[in-house]
């Protein structure tokens, strides 16, 4: 099982660490969020951005800094691989640092900001669940890897695809919607889309209402029933059921945590 060592969430313009090379002591995960910023990995100048991952194995020299005027976000995880994961994902086998711009980015993303939240609230078995979450994290990163980069026009049909669900994920979104979106048959739409999101449109549509909640529940008046509703959900049992797969709690959890209306 991975070792976690740290998990942390940079953000803002200002430097996150003393521009001085250092030497990696433990495997380094880094998934950029937005924005931009720079690192010098092995003399080589590396300008990350919004979809970026770096990964960093044990003594690969490094520093970085920010952009100065432009704001940045990036999730990093340090860890030590056990040698069963060494053995299973070849990434992990390399003693080279590997850049790369992930197609399932959201996914990876909604990953470690979980990663981050668990690991700063010390909550029970936060180092357990971290370390599945970063396995499955680098094992998504590998299937990339291992089919190589995608051409501009799969990345540019994927944004155009994902692009429309989050303008119309409260509908039902078919897969004969996303085709005529790429304008390409339903089933290669499908197909392409879990490719490049590593999620099915139901799933993905389902995160993405799931998230829209999260904030409803802590930040409206509304109720859970009128939340369901205005997500698209008619069934409010299944509302109920799909939050809790996804978040692993209840709304109900959430409501505790409403901001009290400004009097």
């Amino acid at each position: 099982m991975l070792h976690i060592e740290n998990i942390r969430r940079d953000a803002g313009t200002m430097p996150w660490f003393e521009e001085v090379e250092r030497e990696a002591e433990s495997w380094s995960y880094i998934l950029m969020g937005y924005g931009k910023c720079i690192y010098w990995v092995q003399g080589e100048k590396l300008l990350l951005e919004k979809g970026d991952v770096l990964l960093l194995p044990p003594g690969v020299t490094y520093y970085g800094k920010s952009i100065p005027s432009l704001t940045h976000e990036k999730y990093v995880t340090t860890f030590s691989p056990g040698s069963a994961d060494v053995t299973a994902l070849p990434v992990l086998k390399s003693d080279q640092p590997l850049r790369w711009r992930c197609a399932a980015w959201e996914l990876l993303l909604a990953r470690a900001q979980t990663m981050t939240e668990e690991w700063s609230e010390a909550s029970p078995y936060a180092g357990v669940l971290c370390s599945a979450l970063l396995l499955e994290s680098l094992t998504r990163l590998n299937r990339e890897c291992d089919k190589g980069p995608h051409t501009s026009l799969r990345r540019r049909q994927g944004e155009l695809m994902t692009a429309y669900l989050r303008n119309h994920y409260r509908e039902k979104v078919t897969k004969e919607d996303l085709g005529a979106v790429i304008g390409r048959s339903p089933g290669h739409a499908a197909l392409l889309f879990r490719e490049v999101t590593g999620q099915t449109i139901s799933e993905y549509a389902h995160g993405l209402r799931v998230k829209t909640a999260v904030y409803l529940l802590r930040h409206s008046d509304l109720t859970v029933a009128d939340i369901a509703e205005q997500l698209g959900y008619c069934d409010p049992s299944f509302f109920h059921r799909t939050f809790k797969r996804l978040t692993g709690a209840p709304p109900s959890q959430y409501l505790k945590e409403r901001e009290a209306p400004l009097r």
